[in-house]
């Protein structure tokens, strides 16, 4: 259930009604926009009488919540969530652009890239240490020696770091490491992993599983955001189809229809959707002309030996291409890069 305040509603009233309704068991998250203030019930709405509640002289509106995922929902969050990491923000105007290998493999590698990655544009950094890897014998990760080189990099470049947390004993020990905490498409459905990174105050980068429906994706958010942590990113990274041509299908129109059912930023993977190096721009492109709040891309100076994902890594110029393409892109959007 959602309660719309009239904009002229005090301080004072609102904190009494949610005051009230608290005494009622319910949980009640409170969202100031530019010019209303919602409150959004948690639990079972079936006893309250909405009529009595509009009636209430500051009130405007009452609205019950038909899908399952509560917080993530538009209804309950009006305007845009707009995330802060550091200094950046994922959401709002500026894209984020969070670039780099697919694995971290050596210091020097990583250092590499992380300046040619900057120095394009990209205000995020990127980079696997703990690797999921369809085959046990393929490279699984330089693991914590692979953090302490993506902290070296933060160092260096001053990007804040995105990777990927695999399991619920990690958690704490990258918390220590990552500005942003990646979910990867395999643990999307993880709820023991889920509801661990919900309880971390950090950044929490949830990619779509490879057959899940965006329902599915949200109520994974939901689950992260039950336990008190709100800051969450929507990746789409392609979903998996009955075409071959491409490691993965990538799902444009769940970008506006996340923007239309949820407040929370969406950003788009390209290079794990394509498979394909000459195929990351375009869908780039295409990704931010449909609404995106930003791209993860996979970078690599060297993609022919990389250890992960070489076929899908652009080399720096080409990157450096991709982002002078996108900036005009990002325009018709009034975004800026």
């Amino acid at each position: 259930m959602v309660i719309v305040m009239k904009a002229n509603a005090k301080e004072n009233q609102i904190m009494s009604i949610k005051k009230k309704l608290e005494e009622l068991g319910f949980m009640v998250h409170v969202s100031k926009g530019e010019n209303q203030c919602v409150l959004g019930l948690v639990g079972d709405t079936t006893t309250i009488n909405e009529n009595q509640i509009e009636a209430i002289e500051c009130v405007d509106k009452v609205m019950r919540v038909q899908a399952p995922y509560k917080r993530g929902n538009r209804l309950f969050h009006p305007d845009d969530s707009i995330i802060k990491v550091d200094e950046l923000t994922i959401g709002g105007k500026e894209l984020a652009i969070i670039a780099g290998p697919c694995a971290v493999e050596s210091e020097e590698q990583l250092i590499h890239i992380a300046k040619d990655v900057k120095r394009a544009g990209a205000n995020f950094l990127r980079g696997g240490a703990y690797k999921p890897r369809t085959s046990p014998y393929s490279f699984q990760g330089m693991e914590e020696e692979g953090l302490k080189i993506l902290l070296e990099a933060k160092k260096i470049t001053g990007l804040p770091i995105v990777t990927e947390v695999m399991s619920v004993e990690l958690v704490d020990k990258i918390c220590q490491y990552a500005d942003v905490l990646q979910i990867g498409a395999r643990n999307m459905q993880n709820f023991d992993l889920l509801k661990e990174v919900g309880r971390c105050n950090k950044t929490v980068l949830l990619k779509r599983g490879m057959s899940a429906t965006i329902e599915e994706l949200l109520m994974s958010a939901e689950y992260i955001m039950s336990e008190g942590n709100e800051k969450v990113v929507l990746c789409e990274r392609g979903i998996r189809t009955f075409e071959t041509f491409t490691r993965n299908t990538l799902d444009l129109s769940a970008i506006p229809v996340l923007k239309k059912l949820s407040h929370l930023p969406v950003i788009v993977d390209p290079s794990h959707a394509a498979g394909k190096w000459w195929l990351i721009e375009p869908l780039a492109k295409a990704a931010i002309a449909v609404g995106a709040d930003g791209l993860e891309i996979e970078v690599h100076y060297d993609p022919a030996n990389a250890l992960s994902d070489g076929p899908q890594s652009l080399k720096p110029k080409k990157f450096e291409a991709l982002m002078d393409s996108i900036r005009v892109i990002a325009k018709t959007q009034n975004k800026i890069v």
